[in-house]
C-alpha cells in the first residue's frame, strides 16, 4: 500500500487503530498475568495442587506460544484484522468458560483454549499497526503500542487483587468479555484490512504441528516431573526435544515455512529473540514467585499484594513512549544492554522479601530500579525486531518475537518450582517457600544479566568505513 493512503499519527482513525490494538492485546496480556494474583484463592477454592497450580498459568502459555506463529502467518494470509477479530471473539468465549470452571481440569483445558484465542490476537496487533500506519510515524505509535499493553500486562495484579479480595477469582476472566465487544465494535468499524499480497497460498501445517508437540511436551516434563510417572515424563521429555529438533530441520528446509528461518540472517532479529527468551523467562518467574510470596509468606492479602507492583504499571505509562523516543534516537544497543542490568538489579532487592518485609523499605524500591529497567527495554525490543525484518513479514516477525516471549515465561514457570524444590502443597508452608522463592529469584537475576551481555556483545555497533573508502577499495 502506498504510504500516502496509510493512517497517519494523531488522527481519528490512527487513534481508533492504536486502540484496538492495545486493547485486543493488552487483554491477552493482562490474563498472562493477572491469574498469578488469585492462584491461591482459586487453588483453595477447587483444590488444586502446586502441579495443576503451573499449569493453570502454563496451559494458556503453551497454547498461545505454540499456535501464535500460526496466528501471524494467518494474519498476513487471510488479513490482520479478520484474524484479529476471530481471535478476540474466540478469548472471550474461552475466558467464559474459564470464569465458570467447576474443578482444575475443567479450568486448564478453558486455560488452553483461551491460549488459541491469544494466539490469533497477539500478532495482528502489531501487525495491524506496521500495516495501517506510515513508516515514519510507527515508531512512536509502537512505543504507544508497547507501553500502553505493558500498562495492561503490569495492571494484572492490581486488579486481579481487588476483584479476588472483593468479587470472586472467576471474575478475572469474566470481564474480558465486555472489553473484548468493545474491541470488536472497533476494529469492524475504524481499522483497515491489511495483508501480504506476496504470502504463499500453502499453509505450513506440519510445521505448526511440530512447534506444538516440541512445546507440548517439553511443559509436561518440567512441570510433572517428580510427580508423574517417571516413563510419561521421559517420553513427553523425548516427544519435545525431537519435536523442536524436527521442527527446526523441516522449518530450514520448507519453501513456505511457518517461520522464515532467513529472518535470523539477521544478527539483530535474532539477538534480540535470544534476548527475549531470556528477559520475559525472568520476567514470568518473577511475577509468579513475587505473588505467591508476598500471599504465602509475608500475609497480604491479593489486594495487598496486587498494589505491591503499582509501580510497575506507573513507571510503564509515564515513560514508555519517551523510551521509544531515545530508542529511535540513539538506537536499541544501549537501552537493550542497560534494561536488564536494571532488572537484575531489582530482582535481586526483592529477593529479600520475607515475613517481616515492609513495602517501603522491603518491596518498593526492587520494584522501582525493576521498572525502570523494563520500560527501557520494552520499546526498542519490539521496534527492532520489526525494523530487522521486511514489512511484508510484519506478521510473522511479530509473532515470532511473541512466541519467545511466551516461550521464555511457560518454560521458566514449569521448569523452577522442581528445580528450587517446591511442589505439592507447598504453597501453604512459608518456610519451604520461602527458600525456594530466594532461589528462583537468584536464577531470574542470573537470566537477565545473560540478556544484558548477549544485547551488548551482539547488537553493538559496528565501526562505519571512513569516508573514500569505498572509492580506495578494490574494484
Amino acid at each position: 500500500m502506498p504510504d500516502a493512503a496509510l493512517v497517519a499519527r494523531g488522527t481519528p482513525q490512527g487513534r481508533w487503530v492504536l486502540a484496538a490494538a492495545v486493547l485486543g492485546s493488552g487483554m491477552a496480556m493482562l490474563d498472562g498475568t493477572v491469574v498469578n494474583i488469585a492462584l491461591r484463592s482459586l487453588g483453595d477454592d477447587l483444590g488444586a495442587s502446586i502441579p495443576e497450580l503451573q499449569w493453570v498459568v502454563n496451559a494458556y502459555l503453551l497454547s498461545l506460544a505454540s499456535l501464535i506463529l500460526v496466528g501471524g502467518s494467518l494474519g498476513d494470509h487471510l488479513g490482520r484484522r479478520r484474524v484479529f477479530i476471530v481471535g478476540v471473539a474466540w478469548f472471550a468465549v474461552a475466558s467464559t468458560l474459564c470464569g465458570i470452571a467447576q474443578d482444575p481440569g475443567q479450568l486448564i483445558a478453558a486455560r488452553l483454549l483461551q491460549g488459541v484465542g491469544a494466539a490469533l490476537l497477539t500478532p495482528g496487533s502489531l501487525a495491524m499497526i506496521q500495516g495501517s500506519f506510515r513508516a515514519a510515524d510507527r515508531g512512536r505509535v509502537i512505543g504507544q503500542w508497547a507501553g500502553l499493553g505493558g500498562i495492561a500486562a503490569a495492571a494484572g495484579p492490581l486488579l486481579g487483587g481487588w476483584i479476588v479480595d472483593n468479587a470472586s477469582w472467576r471474575w478475572i476472566f469474566l470481564i474480558n468479555v465486555p472489553v473484548a465487544v468493545a474491541v470488536l465494535l472497533v476494529a469492524a468499524r475504524h481499522v483497515p484490512e491489511s495483508r501480504d499480497p506476496q504470502a504463499a497460498r500453502s499453509f505450513d501445517v506440519l510445521g505448526a504441528a511440530l512447534a506444538a508437540c516440541g512445546l507440548g511436551g517439553a511443559t509436561y516434563a518440567l512441570i510433572e516431573a517428580g510427580s508423574a510417572p517417571t516413563g510419561y515424563v521421559v517420553a513427553a521429555a523425548v516427544a519435545g526435544i525431537s519435536g523442536l529438533v524436527l521442527f527446526v530441520v523441516f522449518e530450514r528446509r520448507h519453501h513456505d515455512a511457518l517461520v522464515p528461518m532467513h529472518l535470523f540472517a539477521s544478527r539483530t532479529f535474532s539477538v534480540v529473540n535470544v534476548m527475549t527468551l531470556l528477559v520475559y523467562g525472568a520476567l514470568g518467574a518473577l511475577l509468579f514467585f513475587l505473588i505467591l510470596q508476598l500471599q504465602v509468606v509475608t500475609g497480604w492479602s491479593p489486594l495487598e499484594a496486587g498494589l505491591s507492583t503499582v509501580p510497575l504499571t506507573l513507571v510503564m505509562l509515564l515513560l514508555s513512549s519517551r523510551s521509544g523516543a531515545l530508542a529511535a534516537r540513539i538506537g536499541p544497543w544501549l537501552p537493550l544492554s542497560v534494561g536488564p542490568l536494571l532488572c537484575a538489579a531489582g530482582t535481586l532487592l526483592l529477593r529479600r522479601v520475607g515475613v517481616d518485609t515492609g513495602y517501603l523499605t522491603g518491596v518498593l524500591p526492587g520494584m522501582l530500579v525493576f521498572s525502570f529497567g523494563l520500560v527501557l527495554l520494552v520499546a526498542p525490543l519490539t521496534s527492532s525486531v520489526l525494523a530487522a525484518a521486511p514489512d511484508r513479514y510484519a506478521g510473522i516477525a511479530s509473532g515470532i518475537n511473541n512466541a519467545v516471549a511466551r516461550t521464555g515465561s511457560l518454560l521458566a514457570v514449569a521448569a523452577l518450582p522442581a528445580l528450587v524444590g517446591i511442589g505439592g502443597e507447598d504453597y501453604q508452608r512459608p518456610d519451604v517457600f520461602t527458600a525456594g522463592y530466594e532461589r528462583a529469584l537468584l536464577v531470574c537475576a542470573v537470566l537477565l544479566l545473560a540478556g544484558a551481555v548477549i544485547s551488548f556483545v551482539g547488537l553493538r555497533p559496528q565501526p562505519q568505513p571512513a569516508r573514500g573508502a569505498a572509492a580506495d577499495a578494490p574494484v
